[in-house]
């Protein structure tokens, strides 16, 4: 049975302040989609252009892996192996890890504090546990922020034995 939104989301190896996921609206087998918002207090904005603060790109390309590779790679792991919990973090108790494999991003209009952004991806391929997306995020008022591909890989290991 296909995990929801919110249960795919629980399984999300993030915590505040890295989590850039507000909600996970969809997920498939053709893709994710889901939408978060950059708080104005947000810690990078301090250092990034402190008197016209912008959002990092990398951060842009965390927010879009996070809920177009990593969710959705979650949804299509446990569609293999039901039950099955992807995490990128202290691998002791856990069945798998995600890792990225490489990116393509072009960076269209710049997210500023406070701007919300939605991200949708599209399923390239998924085979051998590499998942390839191609993710694109909008702002609020329908401007493309970025685009581009996404691939990470799966990497099933182990418990470790205590």
């Amino acid at each position: 049975m296909a995990m929801t939104p919110a249960e795919i989301q629980e399984c999300l190896p993030y915590s505040h302040p890295f989590l850039f996921v507000d909600e996970l609206l969809s997920v498939d087998d053709n893709g994710a989609s889901g939408h978060y918002t950059f708080p104005e207090d947000s810690y990078f904005y301090k250092g990034h252009f402190p008197e016209f603060p912008i959002t990092p790109g990398v951060i842009l390309t965390e927010c879009m892996a996070q809920i177009g590779v990593v969710a959705f790679g979650i949804y299509l792991y446990n569609l293999d192996h039901p039950g099955a919990r992807i995490r990128m973090v202290n691998p002791e108790p856990i069945d798998v890890s995600i890792a990225l494999a490489d990116t393509y991003i072009d960076f269209k209009t710049p997210v500023f504090p406070g701007d919300k952004v939605s991200v949708q991806s599209t399923l390239v391929y998924y085979r051998f546990n590499k998942l390839k997306c191609e993710v694109i995020m909008h702002k609020e008022d329908g401007k493309i922020a970025c685009k581009g591909t996404i691939s990470g890989v799966i990497f099933p290991h182990s418990k470790m034995k205590s």
